[in-house]
């Protein structure tokens, strides 16, 4: 099978020619360059320039010259081998056979995340390296794999958010087919792959989309990367729509990933009357009715009007939304920290973890101490609980640290060994960052390599320093702050996975496993057999008694969380899972806790 995704933008091979268009409203001449050769490119109107030229085929390098001067990069390049500021390569989608042309995808209840860094994975750094590892993460109980963005970045390392080439797989990882052949290989062991997207900003090297479409961008809005893009202009919004909305209509077709997450959607500004995210996820649905395609959203807004459902509880436009909230009540009852973050969650921790477990978000229209007492959130207690994604920690929590020091560098193991089995064996959708299944030793530090920039890899390094300044623990010194420029920052972020084999990081993978395996044997079947409601009590101000209801029975957690022992009734309760040493009389000792079954009432 070969799979292709026909769009206005870009490169096109057909018929033993290509077709080369640019979207530049505002440029007044466009040249092609490819392969040595110069062609005009004649208005098509509406800012479209076109030319087809013959004889063209896979592997010519090509770029638009601009106004008689600067070269560059197609927007929509599909691969760029020589980094963002080089010529694109006309890519023959057809070129790669897949072996997967039964595969549909599988049900979101069943999916369990491992969110991961292509390039810190493993020691190679690429696709075929993260490929060796796939049956490991199967053996996991892993059932979804997410990659962090890969649109093309400036330089060799980076997390993937600062790309500015959305169509064009970064180089440092492999060619195009060696995603293919990754994510092939995935759905071959029935895995599903997903990508992370960014459609809220450009990085700060190698977007040249101001030289020749300045109206991609407005400041109308403004966002923390500066003027907004143009996602509502009268003139534009409905190409720089299609551009995104295209991006992940061409990764969902021509490479097969089952679904996207989109990063930071509350930084999409879009006054239209069908908000861009609306057009989205509506295009999605109606693109691929025969495929389980699953959508998530990153939102700080808690906005829960992306998630509703239809008549047969099926999305309406994306299936889930990230649960920041749960994450950060679990960091402040592991940890104790209070600061950043989690300042509005450190009053009433266990208080708001209930509610997270039983309704998704922990605020839901009050009044949120990190925005100044304005309201945050929309009432969610109505949505299943597949419509978030939860999660101990993430690139985020733990890249954003200064040191980035992952959660089983910071919490006592016992409570941890309570919150895993919390994360794990809750119907929500579980979501581990690679190397989390054996606590991994490594941290994952934030890295960039804008080389030759040298000014921007300067202001990058002291505004890494500058964040923490603030600091107790960097006020005095912060040197010892990780220069995010250096290759070595990027090469002490890299899995060592020879860890598996060792205590006491062998004893935690074995855990994962266990507990992954109770969730594939009993939690996915009642998910999948109907959601009917949950609710969550406090019977002491220091534990948690969440009870999920399901067509096919009940699920319920109750942890104790707080220094004194509790005493749990579970009536006609099946135990699924318990880290207290003597449940059998009734006892629940600190940081111990309980998943039961029981048949519906």
């Amino acid at each position: 099978m070969r799979r292709t995704h026909t769009m206005a933008f870009g490169s096109e091979i057909a018929d033993g020619a290509v077709r080369f268009a640019l979207w530049a409203p505002t440029a007044k001449d466009v040249t092609l360059v490819v392969d040595g050769t110069e062609h005009a490119m004649p208005e098509a109107g509406e800012g479209w320039r076109r030319v087809t030229v013959p004889g063209m085929a896979a592997g010519a390098r090509y770029g638009f010259r601009i106004d008689g001067d600067l070269v560059v990069p197609d927007p929509a390049s599909r691969f760029q081998p020589d980094d963002v500021a080089g010529l694109s390569e006309v890519i023959d989608p057809e070129a790669f056979a897949w072996s997967d042309g039964a595969w549909t995808g599988r049900p979101f209840e069943e999916a369990v995340i491992y969110e991961t860094h292509i390039g810190t994975a493993t020691p190679e750094g690429t696709y075929a390296g993260l490929a060796a590892r796939l049956p490991d993460l199967k053996a996991l109980g892993v059932t979804a794999i997410e990659l962090l963005p890969l649109a093309d970045f400036k330089g060799t390392r980076n997390w993937g958010y600062d790309g500015v080439l959305p169509f064009a797989p970064d180089a440092a990882y492999g060619r195009p087919d060696d995603l293919k052949r990754l994510i092939d290989a995935a759905h071959a062991l029935g895995l599903m792959v997903y990508l992370d997207a960014v459609y809220n900003h450009f990085g700060p090297a190698g977007n040249y989309l101001h030289a020749y479409a300045k109206t991609f961008f407005t400041e109308r809005h403004q966002t923390p990367w500066g003027a907004g893009i143009n996602f509502d202009g009268k003139e534009s919004g409905h190409t720089v729509r299609q551009f995104f909305i295209q991006n992940t209509l061409y990764w969902l077709e021509e490479y097969h990933f089952d679904g996207l997450r989109f990063d930071a959607v509350h930084a999409i500004l879009d006054d239209s009357p069908k908000h861009f995210l609306a057009e989205l996820g509506e295009t999605v649905r109606e693109t691929f009715p025969n495929r389980k395609i699953h959508l998530m959203l990153e939102n700080e807004a808690n906005q829960a009007r992306w998630l509703e459902r239809d008549a047969a509880a099926k999305p309406r436009m994306h299936d889930a939304q990230w649960a920041d909230d749960l994450h950060h009540c679990w960091h402040v009852l592991l940890t104790g920290e209070t600061s950043g973050y989690y300042e509005s969650f450190s009053d009433r921790p266990v208080e708001h973890l209930a509610r997270c477990l039983s309704e998704g978000f922990a605020y839901q229209g009050e009044p949120f101490k990190t925005l100044g007492g304005h309201p945050r959130g929309e009432p969610s207690a109505h949505l299943p609980p597949s419509a978030f994604v939860t999660f101990l920690q993430n690139h985020d929590q733990v890249g954003n640290r200064a040191l980035g020091e992952r959660l089983s560098q910071l919490a006592d193991p016992r409570k941890l060994d309570l919150a895993r089995a919390g994360l794990l064996l809750s119907p929500q959708i579980p979501m581990l960052w690679m190397g989390e299944e054996w606590s991994a030793s490594t941290p994952f530090l934030f890295f960039v390599d804008f080389a030759p920039d040298a000014d921007l890899n300067k202001a990058v390094r002291e505004g890494r320093r500058r964040e923490f300044k603030s600091f107790a623990a960097f006020a005095d010194d912060t040197s010892v702050i990780p220069d995010p420029t250096e290759a070595g920052t990027f090469q002490a972020s890299k899995l060592d996975w020879s860890e598996r084999e060792r205590a006491p990081h062998r004893e935690v993978l074995a855990e994962t496993t266990h507990l992954l395996a109770l969730r594939r044997d009993v939690v996915v079947p009642l998910a999948k057999s109907g959601y009917r409601g949950a609710e969550a009590r406090l019977p002491r101000a220091d534990v948690v008694d969440c009870t999920w209801r399901f067509a096919g029975g009940m699920l319920r957690f109750v942890a104790n969380v707080g220094g004194a022992d509790f005493a749990v009734a579970t009536p006609d309760g099946r135990v699924v899972w318990t880290n207290a040493p003597d449940l059998g009389g009734g006892v629940l000792p600190a940081w111990t806790g309980v998943f039961l079954t029981e048949a519906v009432r």
